[in-house]
């Protein structure tokens, strides 16, 4: 079994990796996947790396957003690694600094063991069912009760959905995230509420996912009204709202 001190050190290799071509004059190697998302050479590169420390050291199938696993195999597995190895990649090329590394540890549908690494800042975000979540070593919980809430959106991938769901709520003061930064700070309680009315996958949220939830807040599924579940036929997420647990929409 991994530990979480040797999970967090694998996002921060890949994290390493990712930063070196970040930093650097040479081509991202942008190309562009069947559905039009962009992917670089950071991508492929941080996957390598992760998938090879990974599989040294657990013997876990791996499902990874750059190498994806039809449903007829993975459809039997209990437990399994989810990688987004660089989240928020058009974050990556337009430097703004707003991209994760996601690594999580699924067990019977749900995220038990998660790191979120923010190579830019060198911020790692992690938790384990039952443990706590923690930003660098430091104990995080959303004990917010604002009145006034505060909400989370996407820099690229805002919609009028969400847009509605703010105004129909009263929610004037939005501060723009990128990648699972996002569910991060849900997680540390600077924001309340993060909405997400469009595309996401499970390799997008099940690290951040176990983070929030070891923090106090929740990832509910605007269709089936309960948790995102992870290891679904169809690997794309449902619409959902995150929140504190004390809040209600």
């Amino acid at each position: 079994m991994i530990t979480q001190e040797v999970l967090n050190k694998i996002a921060q290799t890949a994290g390493d990796a990712i930063l070196k071509i970040y930093n650097s004059c040479t081509d991202m190697e942008i190309v562009e996947k069947s559905d039009g998302s962009p992917v670089t050479k950071a991508d492929y590169q941080a996957d390598a790396i992760i998938q090879n420390l990974l599989r040294a050291k657990s013997s876990y199938p791996i499902l990874s957003e750059e190498n994806p696993v039809p449903y007829e195999i993975r459809k039997t597995w209990t437990r399994f690694w989810i990688v987004d190895p660089l989240d928020g990649t058009k974050d990556f090329i337009a430097k703004n600094g707003q991209f994760t590394v996601n690594i999580a540890l699924i067990e019977d549908n749900y995220p038990i063991m998660g790191v979120v690494y923010v190579p830019v800042s060198a911020t790692t975000y992690y938790a384990q069912k039952g443990f706590g979540a923690y930003k660098n070593d430091i104990h995080i919980y959303n004990r917010s009760t604002r009145k006034e809430l505060i909400a989370t959106d996407s820099i690229f991938h805002s919609t009028e959905e969400t847009l509605t769901f703010l105004k129909d709520n009263n929610i004037a003061n939005i501060i723009r995230f990128g990648s699972s930064i996002k569910l991060c700070k849900l997680a540390e309680g600077e924001i309340d509420v993060y909405p997400r009315f469009n595309g996401t996958k499970e390799w997008d949220t099940a690290a951040g996912h176990i983070i929030a939830n070891e923090a106090g807040c929740k990832l509910i599924d605007i269709k089936t009204k309960v948790e995102l579940l992870y290891n679904k036929k169809d690997i794309k997420n449902n619409y959902f709202i995150a929140s504190r647990n004390n809040l209600e929409f």
